[in-house]
């Protein structure tokens, strides 16, 4: 079946304006934006601090710094360690949380409704493996990044101990930079099918994280590259516009749309575009990949019934 990266566009409109506007109801609103916050918690789904100011000179010198870690090595990696197992366990919490959260926001969309508890509890085994996943390719990713980094210490390591920018540093970034870089789309495209076909096809199938992504490389990626890059450069284009959208209702709301969950409920329906630009894509390759329930009948067809 011919699949259009355009088409979606018009469905996943009617879509949000059905959901949220067809009738408006606040409480849907704030309901539903929870499960939206949970879903993209820690992907940038609240607001930033502003920059810090300059602060005062008088303070140590690096070399009375330097001492001072000499004499307490043993404090200082202990802080280092606790600090980092800290901010490992808060970051495992939010994709943990997140993962859930991606199956109550979509399951949400799909029917329309604000929920928290039944979908909570309904989608565990869907979100801890998924969450099993994401971990392991975020893990894989760190690794390769570090192993990049320490590949191009290595090839650089003539000019570090020299102190000069020479060709050896040249070499370094010639190599690292495009391992790096590829390293980085790669990550992307992965996430990107994981977040818009592999999530839905398992909500869809009612299928773990592996299974899922059987069926997207044999039903969805299979006989369609072209159009997969077609959507990936549409996706570009869409993300582009949602974040100058997002920037002026930011604007235009004296930062109010930076806030972290309030600012997702004002933001609500480029949250729900975005999640249902891709079902509606994934709804054209049949019968067997239907999500939304069929429409109720509008209330001037029952009258004219």
């Amino acid at each position: 079946m011919a699949l259009s990266v355009t088409n979606p566009i018009g469905a996943a409109l009617d879509r949000t304006k059905r959901i949220l506007f067809k009738p408006f109801d606040i409480g849907k609103w704030f309901v539903l934006g929870f499960c939206a916050f949970l879903a993209y918690l820690g992907q940038g789904a609240g607001g930033g601090a502003p920059p810090g100011g300059g602060g005062g000179g008088g303070g140590p010198s690096g070399a009375e710094v330097v001492d001072w870690i000499k004499a307490n090595l043993g404090v200082v990696i202990a802080v280092v360690l606790i600090v980092l197992i800290v901010m490992l366990m808060i970051g495992l919490l939010i994709l943990w949380v997140r993962s859930r959260g991606k199956f109550m926001f979509l399951d949400g969309v799909v029917h329309n409704r604000g929920a928290v508890v039944a979908p909570w509890k309904a989608f565990r085994l869907h979100g801890n493996s998924l969450f099993r996943f994401a971990f392991a390719i975020t893990f894989g990713m760190l690794v390769i990044v570090m192993l990049i980094v320490a590949l191009g210490v290595m090839l650089a390591w003539p000019d570090i101990q020299s102190r000069e920018f020479g060709s050896a540093s040249v070499t370094a970034i010639v190599i690292g930079a495009p391992l790096l870089l590829g390293a980085i789309i790669l990550y992307s495209i992965i996430a990107v099918l994981l977040e818009d076909f592999v999530v839905p096809t398992m909500y869809l199938h009612n299928a773990h994280v592996m299974p899922a992504w059987r069926i997207v490389r044999a039903e969805v990626l299979a006989g369609n590259l072209g159009t997969i890059i077609l959507y990936f450069l549409m996706k570009i284009v869409l993300a582009i516009a949602i974040g100058v959208i997002g920037f002026i209702a930011t604007c235009l709301t004296c930062c109010l749309a930076a806030i972290p969950y309030l600012g997702t409920v004002i933001l609500l329906p480029l949250y729900v575009f975005t999640r249902c630009y891709p079902v509606c894509f994934l709804e054209q390759l049949g019968p067997s990949w239907k999500f939304f329930p069929p429409d109720p009948p509008e209330p001037e067809a029952l009258q004219a019934v």
